[in-house]
């Protein structure tokens, strides 16, 4: 599918239609037998499991999956999508459905796992690997959460778990590696 088609308005689409176009994945084979929901590790925090995510999916329901917080608790494990009879990377839909909400400016359910996925990405762009100081830093600052988890950092830095200084051996590949999609995900 070319750029062009993924960009067009997606209200002139049904929504498994767009799902597909833009990551690949076609979720009209769920017939809901559940073993996704059944394996998923935080299905118990989730408003709608997953099985329930793929229905809404299918019927088009785009407030209903655009207002769900599931997408943006799944922990991308893939439980979901290995235990799929039907071979669907469940995990994939949620990460396209967040994909398409940033795209159009819709707001996430859960604002900080967006905040930590871009402090995640810019660090491994800045760095060319996970600075983890840094991150929480960056994390920190998107968030406006200063004071929140203070204890748990000074235990992990008693404990040698964060490095004071970034390390920046291979940064370079992955930086053009970053900038080489970047280039792609342009229209």
């Amino acid at each position: 599918m070319t750029e062009a088609v993924i960009n067009l308005d997606e209200r002139h689409f049904k929504l498994t239609d767009v799902v597909s176009a833009v990551g690949g994945v076609d979720v009209s084979y769920c017939y809901q037998c559940g073993k996704c929901a059944t394996g998923c590790p935080v299905a118990y925090e989730m408003d709608l499991v997953p099985t329930q995510l793929m229905h809404a999916i299918q019927l088009g329901l785009t407030d209903v999956v655009y207002k769900s917080k599931t997408m943006w608790l799944c922990a991308s494990c893939l439980t979901c999508s290995t235990r799929c009879p039907q071979e669907i990377d469940i995990a994939e839909a949620m990460n396209t459905i967040k994909i398409l909400m940033v795209r159009n400016g819709k707001k996430p359910q859960i604002p900080d796992v967006l905040k930590f996925s871009q402090s995640f990405v810019q660090n491994l762009n800045w760095f060319g690997r996970i600075y983890e100081l840094g991150m929480v830093a960056m994390l920190k600052l998107r968030t406006g959460k200063f004071t929140e988890d203070v204890a748990m950092g000074m235990k992990m830095l008693k404990k040698d778990k964060f490095n004071l200084l970034p390390r920046f051996e291979g940064g370079g590949a992955v930086h053009k590696i970053l900038k080489r999609v970047k280039k792609q995900e342009k229209p």
